[in-house]
């Protein structure tokens, strides 16, 4: 019944005479000529409150329709495609624990979409690439952040890895391939192994992108500010460059304009993966800075259409796989200010036209490893509590170690015989179930005892306090079946170790920036002007 219909057919029964007999109506006016009682209020109230819950409940539904939309858009892929796994950071002193997430960009042209925004008509349909590729280190006091790019053409060698979706096995690389190729191994859960393989770090998250996505999601925030020293034109006589054409000082790029940035090597400085990834750093800055500034986010509508834009462009793990969740994680990221924020490119020196990791890169992770801030402001981290190990040490005598020798670095021979001659100091010291491992030598910058399981912590302890070893050098891992005790490069010689004094600063090969930066400028490559 209509809301016309209703008040005519009450208007009526106002009218309509009551029987003689009848019980007075509420609404008619009493003897005393006291106001009427409020029936029909009543019913208005009633009826009122009834359609007030529907349209909440209605709007409650539509909400949560909405949210389970973006929810869909999302799409999921594992975490880790490897069979190693690298021990989580242990927490500081106050329990907290740091946060690592890898950021991933793919070259996939797998819709037209991504098609019409790069790569000539030979890649289509070929398998995706990890152009970019960014750890995010988020401390564990949520004070700073520290970010390692890693050029695509980084030589490194791939873990074994299964695709989650047919199960193809991909083996482990025989040699050294580039670090971009580890996408196309089952997807971006490899290009997880691979860093982990290669830094010991523990990543936590990953987050993908892809072409449509960048340039979706930089509309989405209304431009990020970029500069130029000069006028820039990446296109030559070939047809080589991304087609970027910006004037001279600071302008806000989005669209397909934001990702010509991004994919810019002909051009910027010498032309090389280097120069490209500092590109990256001053633009990922730049859209921080925006993205805390910018009061056009605080529309509801803005907000809605970078919420749909971000779910659509995003491939990320089951970590990461709500719109919740992946609002939790922003609001972590949001803690840290722009000053605090530090942007580096993982060093490495050239290898023909490829690069490898150099020893300050090792240093870099360790850094991240430690959560030791790369802007150099934090006072060195208080160590943690040690709490009590769960199983107590067995005897010396009943505990079998491993040792391996992990002396080996990028430019020194392993140290010869260390496995024996550490394994022998621990005989004689009283455990008789120590041996060396001599079926080859390992890389290891800091001497380190792993063991798998908490049963095992106690003798790990016990094996490290023997030797010197500090307590913060004993780490869970499931890489290894017993205690393994990995002699590293700082251990070559002596059975009895000494930790050295550790440089905390962060390597000037490095190339810092400073996430507060906004005076950064990219060197345009005079072939490149106009």
């Amino acid at each position: 019944m209509t809301q016309n219909a209703t008040r005519e057919t009450a208007r009526h029964e106002e009218l309509a005479p009551a029987p003689d007999d009848a019980p007075p109506a509420e609404d008619a006016p009493p003897a005393d000529g006291s106001a009427p009682r409020p029936r029909r209020l009543r019913g208005i109230l009633k009826w009122s409150a009834a359609v007030l819950a529907l349209l909440i409940l209605a709007a409650g539904a539509a909400g949560y329709l909405y949210y389970r939309e973006l929810n869909d858009n999302i799409r999921k892929d594992p975490l880790n495609l490897g069979d190693s796994k690298v021990a989580e950071p242990t927490p500081n002193a106050a329990g907290q624990t740091p946060l690592n997430i890898l950021l991933i960009g793919s070259d996939a042209r797998d819709s037209e979409e991504n098609q019409k925004l790069g790569g000539a008509r030979e890649t289509f349909g070929s398998t995706p690439l990890a152009d970019v590729q960014m750890l995010v280190h988020l401390s564990a006091d949520r004070s700073n952040m520290s970010v390692i790019s890693m050029p695509r053409d980084t030589l490194l060698k791939i873990p074994k890895c299964t695709d989650p979706d047919d199960g193809t096995v991909y083996p482990a690389s025989e040699g050294r391939r580039m670090a971009n190729e580890s996408l196309g191994h089952g997807g971006p859960g490899c290009t997880v192994a691979t860093w982990q393989e290669l830094t010991g770090i523990h990543i936590d998250h990953f987050v993908m992108v892809d072409f449509a996505g960048v340039v979706a999601m930089a509309d989405a925030v209304g431009g990020v500010p970029v500069c130029v020293d000069a006028n820039i034109h990446s296109r030559d006589s070939q047809g080589h460059g991304s087609g970027l054409k910006l004037p001279k000082g600071t302008h806000p790029v989005k669209g397909e304009q934001a990702l010509q940035w991004l994919r810019t090597r002909y051009g910027f400085e010498d032309g090389s993966d280097l120069a490209r990834a500092k590109a990256q750093h001053m633009y990922m800055n730049s859209l921080a800075r925006q993205l805390r500034e910018n009061a056009t986010l605080s529309s509801p509508n803005n907000l809605r259409r970078l919420a749909e834009e971000a779910t659509r462009a995003l491939t990320v793990d089951p970590g990461l796989d709500t719109v919740k969740k992946l609002y939790d994680l922003s609001t972590e990221l949001r803690k840290v200010k722009p000053e605090r924020i530090t942007m580096t490119t993982m060093p490495n020196r050239y290898v023909g036209a490829r690069v490898e990791p150099t020893e300050d890169a090792e240093k870099l992770f360790r850094l991240v490893r430690e959560d030791i801030a790369l802007d150099g402001r934090d006072a060195k981290p208080k160590p943690a509590v040690e709490k009590p190990p769960a199983d107590p040490a067995a005897d010396d005598a009943a505990i079998a170690v491993q040792v391996r020798n992990g002396t080996r670095t990028d430019s020194l021979a392993p140290a010869s015989g260390r496995a024996s001659a550490i394994a022998g100091a621990l005989r004689e010291k009283g455990f008789t179930g120590a041996t060396a491992d001599t079926a080859g030598a390992y890389t290891q910058g800091r001497t380190v005892v792993r063991y798998p399981s908490a049963d095992l912590e106690g003798d790990a302890r016990r094996v490290a306090a023997v030797l010197g070893i500090p307590a913060d050098a004993v780490k869970r891992s499931t890489d290894v079946s017993g205690v393994t005790l990995v002699v590293g490069a700082d251990w070559r010689e002596g059975t009895r170790y000494e930790a050295p004094e550790e440089d905390d600063t962060t390597p000037e090969s490095a190339q810092a920036l400073n996430g507060a930066d906004d005076k950064a400028c990219m060197h345009v490559d005079p072939g490149f002007t106009w």
